[in-house]
C-alpha cells in the first residue's frame, strides 16, 4: 500500500512537469497496478479503447501495459533491476517509454524507476582461494584476497567480510572510491610447518540488506618450509654389546636421525668425526644413507675389549645444519661350550595310579663354561601339556617328578624331552629324550552305549532265537578289559528270568529261552550286568525292555447264540414280522489285539439270500423283508466270523429259523431282569470287557463242559419244552448255563433281550460263578406269575 501511495504522489508531481514519472520496486507481480494513466494524462478512462493507446516495447519485452476500461496502468512482465541496469555507476534505474494515443494523435512520455531490492547474495569470484606462504614470514605482511561482487546497489550491495577464527591470521577490510569493499590477508602470528602445514580458511562477504545475504570462500595457506630445524639422534650416546667373532656384516646399530623440515632440508647423510679412530674405522662401516653400522672385519676380545665411534648426521639444505652422537661398542665374550645332561637314575614304566610326587628319575646337568655361559636352567620340553616336573634336590642335580594323576587311558606312552640351557649369548641347548610307559589298572568299569534297550519280538517265536547283542566298552587292558555279560536274577510272574532269557557271556548275544505268546505275557523288563577281569572287578549294567509283539495265532469263538459243539442254533420268527425285525444276534471274541481281533460277519450260507440280512460289524441278522406263503417255514443260515489278522482266521454259527403263526408281544421289563439294558449299547464296550477276559479263557471252556453236563441232567428234570436246546421257545441260550465272565454274561444278556426275552442271573453257592436262564416272552404273556416263580424254583434246585 505505501508503494502504492508514493507511486500516485510521484504521477501528481510529474504531470506537472510534463512528464509523468513513477517509481516501483523491482521483481513485483504481474497485474500489478501503478498508476491511473488516463487521470494523469486528463482524459476519460473510455475513450482509451477508441483512441487506440499503446505503449512501446523495451528489449522486445512488454514491461508495462494499459487496461482499456479503466485506464490503470499495470505490471505486464515481472521487471529485473539487474536485467535493465548492469551497471552500478548510479544507483538509479529508470525505464523511459512513450504513451501513443490517436485520433488525435499525442504522444506523452513516462519514466518508471526501478528501485533496488536485496535479491542478489554475495559472490566471490573464486570459491578457493590458494596461498603460499614462507615460514620465515615476518607477521603484519599483507596478501590481497580476491573480492566479491553483489548484483545489487546501495545498502544492498556488499557491507562487510569475515574471516573464521585463527590464530595467525586477520583480515583489513578498505574501501574503493566507488564504495566497493576491498580485503587484505594480514599474518599477525609467526607461522611454524612442523606444528600445521596448511591452515584453512572461511571467508564470509556480508550485504547491507534486510534481510542480509552472504556468501564464502575456502581460503588454503600452504606454509613452506625453511630449514630451521637440526638434524637429532634418538640418544646423544649409544651403548652397544657384540660377540666376538661376530660374522662380517653383522648390524651393530640402526643409527635412526628425525628432522623436521621437509624435502633437502630433511634428508640427512652420516659420516665418522675426526674423533672416529682408523682402527675403529676398520672394524665397522657405517652407511652415509641409511645410518647402519655393520661388522667390517672379524672382532677379537682378546685384542679389544671396546670401540668409540662417534658419528655426524648433516642435512642437504644450501646452509646445512648437523647432529652428533656417539656410539659406544662392548664386546663380548663368545660362548663356545655346549651345557651336558646326564641321567643318573630311570625307570622306564610307571602305574597309572601312582602318586603324585612320584620320582621317576634323577638327572644331572653342567656347563664347562664359566661366568653367565657356564650357568644352565633345565626344564621339559612342552611343560604345560605334561604331568611332570623338575624339582631341583641339589647344585646341579634335579628330579623328574609325577605332577598330576595319570590316566592311561588318555595317555599310554609319554616322550619326555629335557632341555638344557646355559645363559650364553646365543644360548647353547642340548636335549635329551627318555621314554616312559603308563601300566593300566583297572580303573574304568565297563559302559554300555546307552542306559536302556528296547527289543521287538513277535509271539510264537522260535526257542533259542537271537534277540540282539549287547555290547559295553572297557578302556583297560588286558584282563582289566576282558568282560563277561550274565543277566541279573529276577521273578518275572513267578518265573525266574533266567528261565526265559539266556544271554553268552563273553559276546552278550541275548536269546529267547521260550515261545512267547502276547496273550499271556506282553513285555518283559530286566537288567543285563557286564563285569570285567579286573581286580577289584568293575561292573555296570543295562536295562533291557523286551516287547512282545501279537500274531494272529487265534481264532473268533462264538459267544453268541451259545450252543453245545456241533449243535445248530434255532430261532423262532413270526411269520407276520415286518422287514427289520431281529431275528438273532452273533456275538465272537477273538483273544488277540488290535486288527487281528477286529472281527467281521457274513454268511457263508443261506437258503434265501432275499429274506435275510447280516451287519458285517455287530453280527445281527434281520430280515430284509416280510415273509410270503411262498417262503419256507424252515431257514438255514451258516454264519462266518472272520478276524481282521494275515492270515485271517475264523469261526462258524449254524442257525436254523423257524416261523410261526402267532404273534410275539414286544417285551416288557420286569423285576426278572437284573441289569438296565441301556447300559450296553455299545458293542465296542462289549468287545473292550471281553479282550480283558482272555486270560480266563481256558477256566471258560472248562466250566462251559461243566454247564453241558448240567443241561443234560436239567433236560432231564424239567417239563416238556423248557430246558431243551431246540424247543418251541427258540432259545438262543440254555435254560441254565453256568457262566464266569461278566463280559460274557453282557453279551448274552444283551443278544437275548434284543429278541425280547428275559434273562435271569442267579450266583452259584459257592460264589465261583452263577447260572442264567432265558425265558421267552410268549410264555411269560401267557404264563402266571407262579409259574415264573416255580421257573425260578426248579432251576435253582438243579444246582449242585
Amino acid at each position: 500500500m505505501w508503494q502504492l501511495g508514493f507511486v500516485s504522489l510521484s504521477a501528481l508531481w510529474s504531470f506537472a512537469s510534463g512528464v509523468s514519472r513513477y517509481s516501483i520496486p523491482e521483481e513485483i507481480a504481474e497485474g500489478s497496478v501503478v498508476a491511473n494513466l488516463a487521470a494523469d494524462l486528463g482524459m476519460e478512462a473510455q475513450s482509451l479503447a477508441e483512441r487506440k493507446v499503446k505503449l512501446d516495447y523495451i528489449h522486445s519485452k512488454k514491461y508495462l501495459d494499459v487496461n482499456k476500461e479503466t485506464g490503470e496502468l499495470f505490471i505486464a512482465e515481472k521487471i529485473d533491476r539487474e536485467y535493465l541496469c548492469p551497471a552500478k555507476t548510479s544507483s538509479s534505474c529508470f525505464l523511459k517509454m512513450d504513451v501513443i494515443i490517436e485520433n488525435p494523435i499525442r504522444i506523452f512520455n513516462i519514466e518508471l524507476e526501478i528501485m533496488d531490492i536485496n535479491d542478489n547474495a554475495p559472490q566471490f569470484r573464486r570459491e578457493r582461494i590458494t596461498l603460499d606462504m614462507s615460514e620465515a614470514t615476518t607477521p603484519g605482511e599483507r596478501f590481497s584476497l580476491t573480492n566479491a561482487v553483489d548484483a545489487d546497489v546501495g545498502v544492498n550491495s556488499i557491507e562487510t567480510y569475515y574471516l573464521s577464527d585463527s590464530d595467525a591470521f586477520t583480515i583489513d577490510i578498505q574501501s574503493g572510491s566507488d564504495g566497493t569493499k576491498y580485503v587484505d590477508l594480514v599474518l599477525k602470528d609467526t607461522l611454524d610447518r612442523e606444528k600445521l602445514a596448511v591452515h584453512n580458511l572461511i571467508l564470509t562477504a556480508v550485504d547491507g540488506g534486510t534481510p542480509a545475504r552472504s556468501g564464502t570462500a575456502s581460503i588454503i595457506v600452504q606454509v613452506l618450509d625453511t630449514n630451521d630445524n637440526v638434524p637429532q639422534f634418538d640418544q646423544e650416546v649409544y651403548r652397544v654389546e657384540i660377540m666376538e667373532n661376530a660374522s662380517v656384516g653383522t648390524l651393530v646399530l640402526q643409527l635412526n636421525v628425525t628432522d623436521l623440515d621437509e624435502g633437502t632440508n630433511a634428508e640427512v647423510e652420516y659420516s665418522y668425526t675426526l674423533y672416529t679412530s682408523e682402527k675403529t674405522q676398520d672394524k665397522f662401516s657405517l652407511d652415509p644413507h641409511t645410518g647402519e653400522i655393520r661388522v667390517r672385519d672379524l672382532i677379537d676380545f682378546e685384542d679389544i675389549k671396546n670401540f668409540d665411534i662417534y658419528v655426524e648426521a648433516r642435512d642437504k639444505a644450501a646452509i646445512p645444519l648437523s647432529g652428533q652422537c656417539k656410539i659406544s661398542v662392548s664386546v663380548n665374550d663368545i660362548n663356545d661350550n655346549y651345557p651336558d645332561i646326564t641321567i643318573k637314575s630311570f625307570k622306564n614304566f610307571i602305574r597309572e595310579d601312582a602318586e603324585v610326587g612320584t620320582v621317576i628319575a634323577v638327572i644331572s646337568v653342567s656347563d664347562r663354561d664359566s661366568g653367565y655361559n657356564g650357568e644352565v636352567i633345565l626344564s621339559i620340553q612342552n611343560a604345560p601339556l605334561l604331568p611332570f616336573m623338575l624339582n631341583k634336590s641339589s647344585e646341579d642335580y634335579f628330579e623328574l617328578m609325577v605332577k598330576e594323576p595319570l590316566d592311561r587311558e588318555k595317555v599310554s606312552r609319554y616322550v619326555i624331552t629335557l632341555q638344557v640351557t646355559d645363559k650364553g649369548v646365543p644360548p647353547l641347548t642340548d636335549n635329551e629324550t627318555i621314554t616312559l610307559e603308563v601300566l593300566d589298572v583297572n580303573d574304568n568299569a565297563p559302559v554300555f552305549p546307552q542306559s536302556s534297550h528296547t527289543i521287538h519280538l513277535v509271539e510264537n517265536n522260535e526257542p533259542g532265537v537271537l534277540l540282539c547283542s549287547l555290547t559295553a566298552h572297557d578302556p583297560d587292558l588286558n584282563e582289566n578289559q576282558y568282560l563277561v555279560y550274565f543277566i541279573v536274577e529276577k521273578e518275572i510272574a513267578n518265573t525266574s528270568v533266567s528261565v526265559l532269557f539266556s544271554i553268552n557271556p563273553e559276546s552278550g548275544d541275548l536269546y529267547a529261552l521260550r515261545t512267547f505268546d502276547y496273550e499271556r505275557e506282553k513285555e518283559f523288563v530286566f537288567h543285563v550286568e557286564a563285569r570285567d577281569s579286573g581286580v577289584p572287578p568293575l561292573s555296570s549294567n543295562i536295562t533291557v525292555h523286551v516287547l512282545i509283539f501279537d500274531q494272529n495265532d487265534n481264532a473268533p469263538r462264538i459267544v453268541s447264540p451259545w450252543r453245545a459243539k456241533g449243535s445248530v442254533i434255532e430261532e423262532v420268527v413270526p411269520r407276520a414280522s415286518d422287514r427289520g425285525f431281529l431275528v438273532a444276534k452273533v456275538i465272537a471274541l477273538d483273544a488277540d489285539s488290535a486288527q487281528n481281533s477286529r472281527i467281521t460277519y457274513q454268511f457263508l450260507q443261506v437258503t434265501d439270500a432275499t429274506l435275510f440280512t447280516l451287519d458285517s460289524y455287530n453280527g445281527e441278522i434281520r430280515t430284509a423283508r416280510m415273509f410270503t406263503y411262498r417262503d419256507p417255514k424252515q431257514q438255514r443260515l451258516i454264519v462266518i466270523a472272520k478276524d481282521n489278522g494275515e492270515p485271517p482266521h475264523s469261526a462258524t454259527v449254524t442257525i436254523k429259523v423257524s416261523t410261526t403263526e402267532h404273534e410275539i408281544t414286544q417285551f416288557t421289563e420286569t423285576t426278572e431282569v437284573p441289569i438296565e439294558y441301556d447300559l450296553f449299547t455299545d458293542l465296542n464296550l462289549y468287545l473292550l470287557i471281553g479282550l480283558g477276559s482272555v486270560s480266563f479263557l481256558l477256566l471258560i471252556t472248562i466250566l462251559v463242559i461243566i454247564v453241558l453236563k448240567c443241561q443234560k441232567g436239567a433236560t432231564k428234570a424239567a417239563p416238556q419244552g423248557r430246558n431243551s436246546i431246540v424247543s418251541q421257545r427258540n432259545s438262543t441260550i440254555a435254560d441254565s448255563t453256568l457262566i464266569s465272565s461278566d463280559a460274557y454274561w453282557y453279551s448274552l444278556f444283551l443278544a437275548e433281550t434284543r429278541k425280547g426275552k428275559v434273562v435271569v442271573r442267579q450266583p452259584l453257592p459257592n460264589g465261583n460263578g452263577f447260572f442264567v436262564s432265558s425265558i421267552p416272552r410268549s410264555s411269560i404273556l401267557t404264563g402266571t406269575s407262579e409259574s415264573r416263580s416255580s421257573t425260578l424254583q426248579e432251576s435253582s434246585s438243579d444246582l449242585p
